[in-house]
């Protein structure tokens, strides 16, 4: 229950609520959590999208970062590490607990990679629907300078960095990093470990991409391959099956409820997720939430 009740008090802080001027001593007590997964990649926890940070010759590279006041926590943790600047930057998707340091990181010169409709999304305002927000466009300098539609391997740090776009998954600009020398991959928001996974209709998301997206990662992995999620503990790939077991169990029992096209009131007092709940809906999304999304985003 504690473990659940601290993950609830992550996953609200980094995505339920924007951050304003006068709420930025809300991180003043977030520490930045370091497990090394090989002798050149680490993963980086604090508040928001967990990162992942990979350094040697080639210079150091950076898998989103967080919050804009925890850039100089992030770059402290970073330098425990390796010693010099942030070279890169890739951003898995256009949240600001993903990308709200990218300004402070442009202006030390990181270059900032990510798909095109990252770039398209943080340069106008969204509107997200479950949460009725209005996210305003982000500065010019926190753009970033590289995008890809497909695909994008980073040759870095002896290792092959291959970046996968997965469309219309949690949002339509999802970015998946496979470090294939080391074996791990960092899947963005496409995993959420212990909870309902977010499903960001408003910006493209589906849970048809989001299965599919799951597919692939688990195509990729074998039984040594670590996960990086966006948010939630390192998962392997028995967990991952798992996930997408509920997901896909999610997504049919959501769509014979609405066969005949009922609504969304009469499909969710049906109660579909109902076998998930207990193991997924206990700690941040509710049942009906997560319905919701599911309910939005099945093709009509």
């Amino acid at each position: 229950m504690f473990r659940r009740s601290c993950l609830l008090l992550v996953v609200l802080l980094s995505v339920a609520l924007p951050v304003r001027a006068d709420e930025e001593d809300r991180f003043a007590d977030v520490e930045i959590k370091t497990t090394r997964l090989t002798d050149n990649l680490a993963r980086l926890e604090g508040s928001g999208g967990n990162l992942a940070v990979c350094w040697g010759e080639d210079g150091i590279f950076l898998v989103d970062d967080q919050y804009a006041p925890l850039t100089p926590k992030i770059l402290a943790a970073v330098a425990e590490l390796a010693d010099g600047p942030v070279r890169f930057v890739f951003n898995t998707h256009w949240h600001g607990d993903h990308t709200g340091g990218n300004e402070n990181l442009g202006a030390t010169g990181s270059l900032i990679y990510s798909h095109a409709n990252v770039r398209r999304r943080l340069s106008t305002a969204q509107f997200t629907e479950i949460f009725d927000r209005t996210t305003p466009a982000a500065p010019d300098a926190a753009l970033p300078v590289v995008t890809f539609t497909d695909s994008l391997t980073f040759h870095i740090n002896n290792d092959v960095v291959q970046a996968f776009h997965v469309p219309h998954a949690h949002t339509d600009g999802d970015g998946v990093l496979h470090f294939t020398d080391a074996n791990v991959i960092h899947a963005g928001d496409l995993v959420f470990t212990g909870l309902y996974p977010y499903i960001d209709v408003s910006a493209g998301g589906s849970i048809d991409g989001l299965i599919a997206g799951v597919k692939t990662i688990i195509g990729l992995c074998d039984d040594e391959t670590r996960v990086i999620g966006g948010h939630g503990p390192l998962v392997v790939q028995e967990e991952l099956v798992t996930y997408l077991a509920m997901l896909e169990g999610v997504r049919a029992a959501v769509a014979a409820a609405a066969a005949d096209g009922a609504d969304l009131a009469v499909v969710q007092a049906q109660q579909p997720a109902a076998p998930w709940d207990a193991d997924w809906g206990q700690v941040w999304l509710t049942s009906d939430q997560f319905v919701k999304l599911v309910y939005d985003s099945l093709p009509r």
